[in-house]
């Protein structure tokens, strides 16, 4: 293989070099059919932060001719369309009158200069972006014996170029679509915009987003607040993600309230049977607020809620399914539910149902060495915003009663703030990781504590759980479980292992997003699958607390637990 290298630098005219101030150039090519793409470069050396062109020429053909002239590819230069100051004058030479932009022309006016090399063809073809028409310079044949002609050609050719560049940005600014956007544009993209940033797959389930974006911009109406909301939630649909979902103001505050401890409807925490994801025969109780109207009509977690109101639940989220259950205090909704085999309909009362997410009670049971005769039994029904701080009045309650043990009951606590479950595992653990958030691209963020907040860090702990049992209720009882904190009893957990935040938009509407899936301390994904607990309980075993303490105190009883093993 015969290979030529061609130098173009700063300064005077040598055997194989031009003038080209400001520019160094450097084109490599072979006679050889089969050699790779040469390399083409333009930079700019004097300011290199201003100005750098880096091109991958296409091999065209190979052209031989006789004589002086040497074996030489075409070479086709793509070029963008950069602005750059290559001189500081926004021109390219005074010579260069023609050339005033600084807009790609530094390059082709450069070419006004005698090019003294032993090539015979060389070709620059431009693209540039916003659908620039595209033109070639071609360079023929020219004869070093022809300089003089060779200059004026080639400041010939660059004068046309710049005409067809100019002419060509201005078709292409004249065909770039542009449009005022209206309040309710602006909405929408408030709501995409918060996807964008908080939403736990960067790959929006396959698609592009901006795409997604600019699309529904055009071809979607907002002439109202009802079509832009229509078109939000059409925007969320494509994410195939149940939990993601759009809160209309009403909705919104519904939730928000329901966060801060009261909430007017039937007392009833729904879910997704665990595994569908949305494509579910119906919604599952995940529990049932105790003392509320469901909860006194004998539904239970694990129940399937086939109607509300005449509506099948079918093809029902979640949200919209909150909102029929919820209303004025007073009022009534009909609900069609599946226990098991059997198929109930019920018509329940709506009231406010108050959500204090604590119950405690000392249980004194019959003492021997092993045994743990004053126990204090804490029922954890949710993590609204006075979760921790209740469970922490309950331990200090039962301290002051000389509790040697300690039992927290989860079950049928279907979840509620994390922030909140994050807060009340730190009063357990002394020390050790509590949850890992994660993304697509692995652990992004790590929750521990030091022990600073613990207050009962020694005393023996048992957890219960149960189906019921559902996100941070879950990142609880992996905390206590992985760091041995405890031991758990119940039967395997929900296995909701994403994490949702909610967003207000400007007009008080909201997004409820998924932000993270979590992993517990020992890095089980429980995502569908739920925490295992170490150890089973009497299927007869109730949940009120004066029942948890029958079963400690009366051995005969057939839903006994020999409080030594509940420690062990």
């Amino acid at each position: 293989m015969i290979s030529k290298r061609l130098t173009i630098r700063e300064g005077k005219q040598k055997k194989k070099g031009v003038n080209f101030v400001g520019l160094s150039m450097e084109v490599l090519a072979t006679s050889s059919a089969t050699s790779t793409h040469p390399h083409f470069t333009l930079s700019n050396p004097k300011k290199p932060s201003t100005f750098n062109f880096n091109f991958k020429p296409i091999i065209v053909s190979q052209q031989v001719h006789p004589g002086k002239f040497f074996p030489l590819r075409i070479v086709e230069a793509r070029l963008l369309c950069i602005r750059t100051n290559l001189n500081g004058s926004g021109s390219c030479g005074s010579s260069d009158a023609f050339c005033k932009h600084d807009f790609l022309f530094y390059p082709l006016c450069r070419l006004s200069k005698s090019f003294s090399s032993q090539s015979s063809c060389f070709a620059i073809s431009r693209g540039c972006p916003l659908r620039f028409r595209k033109h070639t310079i071609s360079l023929q044949n020219v004869s070093h014996s022809e300089k003089i002609r060779q200059n004026v050609s080639v400041v010939f050719v660059c004068i046309v170029a710049a005409m067809l560049l100019v002419t060509s940005v201005s078709v292409a600014v004249n065909n770039t679509p542009s449009w005022a956007l209206s309040e309710e544009n602006l909405l929408f993209l408030e709501a995409w915009r918060t996807i964008d940033r908080a939403y736990v797959d960067k790959t929006f389930n396959g698609q592009s987003w901006f795409r997604y974006r600019e699309t529904a911009l055009r071809n979607e109406p907002m002439n109202n607040r009802k079509e832009t909301y229509k078109a939000i939630r059409k925007m969320l649909a494509t994410l195939n993600d149940p939990f993601t979902r759009f809160l209309e103001p009403e909705k919104f505050k519904s939730l928000r309230s329901g966060t801060q401890g009261a909430l007017t409807g039937v007392g009833l925490s729904i879910g997704y049977p665990a595994g569908s994801e949305g494509s579910q025969a119906g919604l599952v109780v995940i529990s049932a607020a105790p003392g509320g109207p469901a909860n006194r009509a004998g539904i239970l977690s694990g129940d399937i809620i086939l109607e509300i109101d005449n509506t099948s639940t079918k093809n029902m989220d979640i949200y919209d399914a909150a909102e029929r259950l919820q209303g004025p205090e007073g009022t009534s909704v009909e609900l069609i539910i599946r226990t098991g085999p059997e198929i109930k309909h019920l018509a329940l009362t709506r009231e406010k149902v108050s959500l204090n997410p604590v119950k405690s009670r000392l249980c004194e049971v019959p003492s021997s060495e092993k045994n743990y005769s004053r126990i204090g039994y804490i029922k954890l029904t949710s993590f609204n915003q006075k979760a921790s701080a209740a469970v922490k009045e309950a331990i200090d309650t039962l301290r002051s009663n000389r509790v040697n043990a300690f039992v927290l009951d989860l079950r049928d606590n279907s979840g509620g703030l994390f922030p909140e479950g994050i807060e009340t595992a730190k009063i357990w653990l002394d020390k050790g990781v509590i949850v890992y958030i994660c993304d697509n691209r692995g652990v992004r963020d790590i929750y521990d504590t030091d022990g600073s907040s613990a207050i009962a860090a020694s005393e023996p702990l048992a957890v219960l759980v149960n189906k019921g049992t559902a996100s941070a209720s879950e990142i609880l009882a992996g905390a206590l479980k992985d760091n041995k904190r405890a031991v758990l009893f119940g039967e395997p957990t929900y296995g909701k292992g994403k994490i949702q935040s909610v967003f207000q938009l400007s007009d008080g509407s909201g997004l409820a997003v998924t932000v993270a899936r979590y992993e517990t301390p020992a890095h089980n994904d429980i995502d569908k699958i739920g925490v295992i607990p170490d150890h089973p309980l009497p299927n007869s075993f109730p949940k009120d607390d004066e029942g948890f303490c029958g079963c400690l105190q009366d051995s005969a009883s057939a839903c006994y637990v020999n409080n030594a093993q509940l420690f062990s």
